[in-house]
């Protein structure tokens, strides 16, 4: 049995009930730990020191942590935290709430007269945007660009669709959904009502009814058995009467929840009671997180099978919901074909209902009325199935399935927005396309790093392997080619374990590269360094690249070390393309989402900082005098790797430079992701390819992959 990774709807409602009891605690201090874990270190008032953690990584879960057992702070907090420090240091949370019924909460702080939201999605990726108090994206941990919606900053915040909240809907609309259905009760409940397949499950067991039940089997007695159920757990969640369960099997952390469940409790798992739901969610992913970090660090060989069968089980259940989306998206249509071909009898329907409310005839009588002529014969009235007046809705039966109509509007309208709907669950599925690959991708990564297990277990002991190492040399020489002594690409993959070994070098505080022939090769990245470059670092035989396009770095071949002795040098066509197409990629450009420009060549001699009379130069700029040498055409396209051998580190540039000095690379052109986003999705395509995930980690975070990638929108390119 697989423990939780992610908190549900109903988890989220009864942390809202309980984190509203600090509400006007004050912020300290905010940290960010790697992508996806914030923690907010704070003061109330009557308990004393309060640590909220958030995490929408692998792990999807928010709630107060035990001071003991926060992770330590880090050395350098990133940007992120620093602007959380910035707008919330001393601000009072005066607010959290849970938007509808999504897994969504939001966190409401006050300084002065300044109001800050943490909005915390817990669905899908992930993220935390930290919205003010016009609803305007500050910043986001993720930017999101999709037709529904967007969160970016700048941008205002923007929630995604609404959906059905089953603890607040009325009794006609709660009839109408589950009449929508064409499956059994608990299904019904997971997806119509939004509820989750758990909790789902546990409302039929509240109510007592069997969940396997079909829609179409079910009475009004049942129906109002399930909305009691419903209700009784609504103000459950509302009034904070918990008595939260943190279940085990095996000493193995299965679940938390705010309450006992009949449906863990017919699984026979150990169960231990806390005080808190916050203080049992505080145990549960500790515990979590402990096993996986125990079993990787130690010598002891992971459980490889237990992963590939979980990996498999999610990719039969995707499956599953890929099969089911179809056959929903085959339904709406099939409703639509319906109302078109039964549109005199619908139209009857609709035209009957709109002239009663002209009358102003309750819903009530119309509900009567509707039953009387059912009992006559009448072919509308016998069609009717239920009646929802709070949503000017009516369900009607044809030829066995269950059609809502929305009396408001004509047939037409009808259909199309079944149409309209059936095109909304493809989308869907679409998503689920999408995940399912996602999933084969991480299996393959679980089979790659157990057949590296396999590989390193069938090596030869040997009681001195330094006698039988080769040394690796990949150290590039001013002028001359990388060596490429050592492991192939494919050992340095598939190592689980690789040396880490750096050096400070003076260009590292540019962007740079070294070209295919070993020349290394700097750039500004803002007018400062374009000032630096040209006054302290370009000497005599080095050469100096530009773009005609405004704003583009200042880049500058060396022919020498900043202490060597300068010696003339010809450069090859290669190597003058590599170069240009380095000054290119990083200039502005990029961020046109143009594919390719010119780039020019001069020597020192040709640079001046003295402008003709007359003219200003800014910051960052500089005169060129004299001939030009152009390299045409040349491609908007950079290459991000890992440098195993010699150093460890990230390299970027491009991919021609790159390629001999990586055992792998990911290349990028201009596109749609936003910088951070673009260096996420590389950082996850590294990982799944190197067996040794924690190097990956170590030297190519997203932060280090983005210092190499172009200002501006990118996408990953196929090999």
């Amino acid at each position: 049995m697989d423990p939780k990774q992610e908190l549900t709807s109903v988890d989220i409602a009864a942390l809202v009930t309980e984190l509203r009891r600090y509400t006007g605690a004050k912020v300290d201090k905010t940290y960010r730990y790697g992508d996806d874990l914030l923690r907010f270190r704070m003061r109330d008032f009557d308990r004393g020191r309060l640590e909220l953690l958030i995490e929408v990584g692998t792990q999807k879960r928010i709630h107060t942590a035990d001071p003991d057992h926060v992770p330590d702070a880090p050395e350098r907090p990133p940007n992120f935290a620093m602007m959380l420090r910035n707008r919330l240091s001393g601000a009072d949370l005066v607010n959290v709430e849970q938007f509808e019924f999504d897994r969504i909460m939001i966190l409401s702080f006050e300084r002065g007269e300044e109001m800050t939201r943490i909005i915390v999605e817990l669905f899908g990726d992930g993220n935390v945007a930290v919205v003010d108090s016009a609803g305007e994206v500050i910043q986001s941990l993720e930017t999101v660009r999709l037709k529904s919606r967007t969160v970016a900053p700048g941008a205002q915040y923007e929630f995604p669709d609404s959906r059905v909240n089953p603890l607040q809907v009325t009794y006609d609309r709660f009839v109408s959904l589950m009449n929508e259905s064409d499956t059994d009760i608990v299904r019904t409940l997971a997806t119509q009502l939004n509820l989750g397949g758990l909790y789902a499950e546990e409302v039929c067991a509240r109510a007592g009814i069997d969940k396997t039940t079909q829609i179409t089997n079910t009475s009004d007695k049942t129906y109002r058995a399930i909305y009691t159920a419903l209700e009784s757990l609504g103000t459950q969640l509302q009034s904070g009467d918990f008595e939260p369960r943190l279940y085990t099997d095996d000493d193995a952390v299965i679940d938390a929840t705010p309450f006992p469940l009949e449906e863990r409790k017919q699984q026979n798992l150990d169960v231990t009671t806390y005080d808190s739901f916050n203080g049992a969610l505080d145990v549960y992913f500790r515990e979590v997180d402990r096993n996986p970090a125990a079993e990787e660090s130690g010598q002891t060989r992971p459980d490889f099978a237990a992963e590939i069968a979980k990996k498999q089980r999610i990719i039969e259940q995707q499956e599953g919901a890929i099969d089911d989306f179809e056959q929903r998206a085959e339904a709406e249509r099939s409703r639509a074909e319906l109302l078109y071909a039964n549109y005199e009898l619908v139209n009857e329907i609709i035209e009957t209902i709109q002239t009663a409310r002209a009358e102003d005839t309750s819903w009530d009588e119309i509900r009567e009325t509707f039953a009387m002529g059912a009992e006559r014969g009448i072919d509308a009235a016998a069609a009717v199935v239920s009646v929802d007046g709070a949503e000017a809705m009516v369900t009607i039966e044809i030829d066995d399935m269950r059609v809502p109509v929305n009396v408001d509007v004509g047939v037409e309208k009808n259909a199309d927005q079944r149409y309209t709907e059936a095109k909304r669950i493809e989308e869907k599925k679409e998503g689920a396309l999408t995940a399912i690959e996602n999933t084969r991708e991480e299996l393959n990564a679980v089979k790659q790093r157990r057949d590296a297990w396999d590989r390193e277990d069938a090596k030869p002991d040997t009681e001195d392997n330094a006698d039988n190492t080769e040394t690796v040399t990949d150290k590039v020489n001013t002028g001359t080619e990388p060596s490429r002594m050592g492991p192939t690409d494919d050992e340095w993959l598939s190592m689980t374990s690789i040396p880490l070994q750096k050096n400070d070098d003076w260009y590292e505080q540019f962007r740079w590269f070294h070209t295919s022939t070993g020349y290394l090769v700097v750039g500004g990245r803002n007018a400062d360094q374009n000032e630096t470059l040209v006054k302290k670092y370009l000497n005599k035989h080095d050469r100096f690249f530009h773009t005609e396009a405004h704003g583009g770095p200042i880049t500058i071949l060396k022919a020498s070390g900043p202490s060597e002795p300068a010696e003339p040098i010809e450069l090859t066509a290669e190597t003058r393309r590599e170069v240009a197409q380095f000054a290119i990629s990083y200039s502005s450009i990029w961020k046109e989402g143009r594919y390719a420009d010119d780039a020019y060549v001069v020597t020192p001699d040709q640079v001046s900082k003295t402008p003709e009379s007359g003219e200003y130069i800014e910051k960052g700029s500089f005169v060129i005098r004299g001939d030009r040498t152009y390299i045409r055409d040349v491609a908007a396209e950079i290459a991000v790797g890992i440098q195993c051998a010699d150093e460890t580190q990230v390299i970027g540039g491009p991919p021609s430079a790159i390629a001999d000095r990586v055992p792998t690379m990911v290349q990028v052109r201009p596109g749609r992701y936003a910088q951070n986003d673009a260096a996420k999705l590389a950082y996850r395509e590294f990982r799944n390819r190197f067996a040794d995930e924690s190097f990956v980690r170590k030297i190519a975070s997203p932060d280090k992959i983005q210092e190499f990638l172009p200002p501006g929108g990118s996408d990953l390119v196929d090999e």
